[in-house]
């Protein structure tokens, strides 16, 4: 069943075929009637989660990604490993790198409590995305509802889409057109593999210890090939040595890291993107589209501001379940019994 559907999603077929129906039965009052405070607990909740741990509004952010990358929008990445299936959590891109769980497990805990087998995991990711980059200080936007959540996890299908810290801009635009997302929500969203276009969280040394130490100027555009020891390098070599300290952090954004901004296009333009896959927007884009857009959003925060709220409504009604399609989950890592 799972290589059929992956297959499928190669091919573009599934996803472009499904997602337009099951958005059409999404309401932004969805739960108005069923639970009305729905909204409101998982926002304080965040908000709470974020006052102690402000690097979790780019974990949530991250988990709704990863979630919506794989077989839809449909809380899959939430599952826990069972019998026959195994998790997403363990996927190359998710083992020891994704947050947040425990604060999803708590929402839907106290959305159990007030609202039975209302509220779906993969409405919760949506919405708590949304909230964790408005207390933040980026947008707010009104997220669709009525998701339900998948009934099976997809291992492979965690390796296989979402995006590598190196990725070329080549492998980039192909993996975003799979979802049905164009260039202009790929540079919005940039580095979706870290999404919030890179402009909140963190970053281990083993996804950027390539970019730093590199030999070549491929991802500075020209502008670092006689600057080997620039500030910027020598702040992320003394955290990220030649070898070992794999599992040690640097900020996505040196400037604003605790801030939904947009810095993190700045500094994609004077060489300073912490990833390869943030450089290659600028190094590898031949026809300038996408340098444009670049341009754009560093001198213009509010057209990111606007263009982040649109693709993440976009990205966040990738291939998603409604109607009599998956169930709503009492517990987020498990199927119902």
């Amino acid at each position: 069943m799972e290589s059929m559907k992956i297959a499928l999603l190669l091919m573009g077929i599934l996803l472009n075929a499904t997602t337009l129906s099951g958005v059409e039965l999404l309401a932004h009052d969805y739960y108005k009637e069923k639970c009305p405070i729905a909204e409101d607990i998982v926002r304080h909740n965040v908000e709470v989660a974020l006052l102690k741990d402000p690097r979790l509004a780019a974990s949530l952010l991250r988990l709704h990604f990863h979630d919506c990358f794989v077989m839809g929008c449909d809380a899959s990445v939430l599952l826990d490993s069972v019998e026959g299936m195994t998790s997403e959590k363990l996927a190359g891109p998710n083992v020891n790198s994704l947050r947040g769980f425990e604060l999803i497990d708590n929402i839907k805990y106290l959305l159990e409590e007030e609202c039975p087998i209302t509220v779906s995991c993969a409405d919760i990711l949506a919405m708590a995305a949304r909230d964790a980059v408005q207390l933040r200080g980026g947008p707010r936007w009104e997220v669709l509802l009525g998701r339900k959540d998948s009934l099976e996890s997809s291992f492979t299908g965690a390796n296989l889409f979402i995006p590598a810290p190196n990725s070329s801009l080549e492998v980039l635009i192909d993996n975003f057109k799979q979802q049905g997302l164009d260039t202009e929500d790929l540079v919005t969203l940039s580095g979706e593999q870290k999404p919030g276009s890179h402009t909140i969280g963190r970053a281990r040394c083993l996804n950027f210890r390539q970019r730093i130490y590199e030999e070549e100027d491929e991802y500075h555009h020209g502008n670092d090939r006689y600057k080997r020891y620039t500030t910027f390098r020598r702040i992320l070599r003394s955290i990220c040595p030649v070898e070992g300290r794999d599992n040690k952090f640097a900020p996505l954004d040196l400037q604003t890291p605790k801030r939904f901004d947009n810095q993190y296009f700045i500094n994609i333009l004077g060489g300073n993107g912490l990833l390869g896959s943030d450089n290659v927007l600028i190094s590898q884009d031949l026809d300038g589209q996408i340098t444009e857009h670049v341009w754009a959003y560093a001198s213009n925060e509010k057209l990111f501001f606007a263009s982040f709220a649109k693709s993440m409504i976009k990205m966040g009604n990738i291939n998603v379940l409604t109607g009599d399609e998956g169930e709503i989950r009492r517990n987020c890592r498990f199927v119902n019994a």
